[in-house]
């Protein structure tokens, strides 16, 4: 998995602060999470090559997270798009897009596929036989999900050195890739344990968008490869995160450490703050990976 941080700024843009959008590469999809205003432009000032995006995954209906998805759907018509796409959101997303796209006779040429949300329990949103998407629900100011990434177990490797020298005909390699024990020249059932290697472990990447302090989600995202969590407050504003329904970078700690998760990412920083070394410090009074976010910092999982 790779993860582009294109924002991870809160509220009002600024040229060096943008606000929330995320690109993740896994298992050959590229996922956009979130596309706060000026997304577009991260995109391309990053390289990421977002004619491959067919999934679009929306948080929730701030505009800090998701005012600049008209404007990525225009581009893609003026770009002469076919492809489908698809976007996954808060009920009331599909009215919100589409009406812009009526007042300025701008219809798309491509299918553009709403699938609208309003379930406070985990749904599965997008799945294939490399990896998942389910909701993670989260407690905001409005109805806000986060998303779980989960990639599936690949298949076994091949070993080669194992398989010629148990005499295996180069027919079944595809078959013992998938499992199967085979035959070899002789007739001997050789067992696949004895010419394969395990694949590589699975990944998984959980995005927590805006959010009040939510213990309810640590079953769910229980030892994932990394977590985003957003880090609006220090704890010094502690108020505020109550009044607003956000976390502290220390309660992102808390949920990381309690989920046993493998590396945590901070990020949503208020623009009050100016050294943002102090979230990745007080993260760390009770989780020792914090990472912080950044714009345009790449994230191999």
């Amino acid at each position: 998995m790779k993860l582009t941080i294109l924002g991870c700024h809160s509220a009002t843009p600024r040229w060096d602060a943008h606000p929330t959008a995320q690109v993740l590469e896994a298992r050959g999809h590229l996922f956009l999470i979130d596309c706060g205003e000026g997304a577009q432009v991260q995109l391309r000032r990053y390289k990421v090559k977002f004619a491959r995006i067919k999934h679009i995954f929306i948080s929730h209906l701030h505009g800090d997270h998701f005012f600049g998805l008209v404007g990525l759907i225009s581009t893609f018509r003026l770009l002469g798009r076919e492809t489908e796409l698809h976007i996954y959101g808060p009920k009331g997303i599909k009215e919100a897009i589409i009406l812009q796209l009526k007042l300025g006779n701008s219809w798309t040429n491509y299918p553009l596929l709403f699938h609208e949300l309003d379930d406070k329990e985990p749904q599965l949103l997008f799945e294939d036989n490399k990896i998942s998407v389910t909701t993670i629900p989260l407690r905001h100011r409005v109805y806000t999900n986060g998303f779980l990434f989960r990639e599936k177990i690949g298949e076994r490797k091949l070993d080669i050195k194992a398989t010629q020298a148990a005499d295996v005909s180069m027919s079944y390699y595809s078959k013992i890739k998938q499992g199967f024990d085979v035959k070899n020249e002789a007739g001997d059932l050789i067992p696949n344990a004895q010419l394969t290697l395990d694949p590589e472990p699975s990944k998984s990447y959980a995005f927590c968008s805006d959010t009040a302090y939510e213990p309810n989600i640590i079953p769910q995202i229980k030892g994932v490869t990394t977590l985003y969590h957003e880090s609006t407050f220090l704890t010094e504003h502690q108020e505020l995160a109550v009044k607003t329904r956000h976390s502290t970078a220390l309660e992102a700690a808390m949920i990381a450490r309690d989920a046993k998760v493998g590396t945590l990412i901070v990020g949503h920083y208020s623009g009050r703050y100016n050294d943002l070394e102090l979230f990745g410090k007080e993260a760390n009074e009770v989780f020792d990976n914090v990472e912080l976010a950044e714009d345009g910092k790449v994230f191999l999982l």
